[in-house]
């Protein structure tokens, strides 16, 4: 019996809906069915009779919710406890800004954070299920029973080695990268940006000639535009800097954006002191935003 599926089935048995009920913990109502089934065959017992009205406890089910709010609330104390210890666990997804983990040490204060490299999906998993306090991942998400801040929110350029055929322009058209790969990364990081950056590519007409997916790390991702031939990337001005040997070139016309945000469990008594690492986060990123232009050249 796991503490996540006492959670669930607090949930079902207050809400008496299985759809009101998944909203609440975050999650699909199809997983949060296989959940409860789950429980009860463990059990051995069934724990709400289930009708077109909705799902009531049975006299099992009753039973259960005294002994599962006390565990629930035990851990909930136990977590608290040891957070005002250890201080708050947050990530940041690859790829985020590099004044992000700095910015999140600066506005943890005297809640000294551990911050790890998480991938976007791993913390929405994590984010739900109390193992993470907050983090810092890429917008648009599945984000049910979770709260939201953008912190950045910025143009996608086109990056491409120094002596690419791309790489004297001012600006570059979609139709300019035909013929050109894509160097991307692979969709169960972060599936709704995939998805959303994908959807604004085709839309504009552009088809690469294939999409290469690996870790969105500069130094690997630099030599494979370096190395790898006519490939692309896609990514915000402030990712390329001067000795990386790369030129960052704005799109001319329908850019896709790139948004980050920090986000946090809905149920979580410390959103205020969240708003305020997101405040701080914002304030940071305003100097480093839009700031950076293709070789010191603006647009025309």
């Amino acid at each position: 019996m796991e503490l996540r599926q006492l959670r669930y089935f607090l949930a079902v048995a207050e809400e008496r809906n299985l759809t009101r009920a998944a909203e609440a913990v975050g999650i699909r109502p199809t997983s949060l069915s296989q959940q409860i089934i789950a429980l009860e065959r463990e059990l051995g017992a069934a724990l709400f009779v289930r009708s077109s009205a909705g799902m009531t406890p049975t006299q099992a089910g009753a039973r259960l919710v005294g002994h599962a709010r006390t565990v629930v609330e035990s851990a909930r104390r136990a977590r608290e406890s040891i957070q005002q210890r250890s201080g708050l666990r947050l990530a940041v997804t690859p790829g985020a800004p590099p004044w992000c983990a700095s910015a999140l040490w600066r506005a943890a204060g005297e809640l000294v954070p551990e911050v790890a490299d998480m991938q976007t999906a791993e913390q929405l998993t994590r984010l739900r299920d109390g193992a993470l306090d907050a983090g810092v991942l890429l917008l648009p998400a599945d984000l049910p029973g979770l709260q939201a801040v953008t912190i950045e929110d910025t143009e996608l350029g086109v990056v491409v080695a120094r002596d690419h055929r791309l790489a004297d322009r001012k600006v570059v058209r979609w139709d300019d990268l035909d013929g050109c790969s894509l160097s991307w990364f692979a969709r169960s990081w972060a599936p709704g940006y995939y998805d959303a950056i994908r959807e604004t590519w085709l839309r504009a007409g552009w088809h690469p000639v294939t999409v290469r997916e690996s870790a969105p790390r500069r130094v690997l991702f630099g030599a494979e535009l370096a190395h790898g031939g006519d490939i692309v990337a896609l990514r915000p001005a402030w990712d390329v800097r001067p000795d990386d040997g790369l030129v960052w070139l704005p799109f001319a016309a329908d850019a896709p954006r790139i948004r980050y945000a920090l986000v946090w469990n809905a149920a979580d008594s410390a959103a205020a002191r969240y708003r305020s690492i997101a405040a701080d986060l914002v304030a940071t990123a305003t100097p480093h935003t839009h700031a950076v232009l293709p070789r010191g050249q603006g647009r025309r």
